[in-house]
């Protein structure tokens, strides 16, 4: 398990590699070192940029889920699609890697993200946990990333959806300027097409990405 040692070291840079794996044999439970990422969430510069709460149940679900990898990108569905809401991080290293816009679906709201869902044809954003996949060029978007939802019932028809993350000129300040809202996508969190060779190189083949929202995710409500 990669992610849990890593997230043990950031927060107790000081302890000894024994005294690590000794936290890791005893239990140190995951839930009370989930619920000290605090201190993360400060070393990696997120404070203002993206919520203590999406955090922590990005970190949880991807210990969870793939305790293996350590980039990790967030969309924090409870802000504004103007506001700059996709924040990838390095776990091993407690860095920001990247900041950026990040749109939601039609189905799922205007401004802001509001309804979500699974189902083909809904158009709507699906929330929860997803591992990136490869590279792909979609005969659409150009550069893009495969998405496998990791949540059943949540985000797991992501594939037969053709949930993927893309670049999309509608996502771009120039459009926010002319139209008080970034564009929506058919579910896909798009984002700026300059971003786009950022995100392969960060996330292809193994990076994590977890959509949030406070009021509508089935496993926020469940912890």
């Amino acid at each position: 398990m990669v992610l849990l040692p890593a997230i043990l070291a950031l927060l107790f840079p000081s302890a000894t590699a024994a005294e690590t794996v000794s936290a890791r044999a005893t239990g140190a439970d995951l839930h009370h070192v989930v619920d000290e990422v605090v201190e993360m969430h400060r070393s990696c510069g997120l404070e203002g940029l993206l919520s203590l709460d999406a955090f922590r149940c990005a970190v949880d679900r991807a210990c969870h889920w793939a305790p293996d990898a350590h980039v990790l990108a967030i969309a924090d569905m409870s802000r504004p699609s103007t506001e700059k809401r996709l924040v990838v991080v390095d776990l091993l290293t407690g860095r920001k890697l990247l900041h950026t816009f990040v749109a939601h679906g039609q189905g799922t709201g205007e401004l802001m993200a509001e309804v979500f869902g699974n189902e083909e044809g809904s158009h709507r954003t699906s929330l929860g946990l997803y591992r990136v996949g490869a590279e792909i060029v979609s005969p659409k978007h150009g550069q893009a990333l495969l998405l496998h939802g990791l949540d059943k019932g949540v985000n797991d028809r992501a594939l037969e959806r053709e949930i993927i993350m893309h670049g999309a000129d509608y996502v771009s300040e120039a459009f926010i300027a002319e139209h008080g809202r970034l564009g929506r996508s058919w579910g896909c969190p798009a984002v700026p097409r300059n971003t786009m060779s950022d995100l392969v190189r960060l996330l292809a083949d193994g990076g994590l990405l977890y959509v949030h929202h406070p009021m509508a995710d089935p496993l926020a409500a469940a912890r």
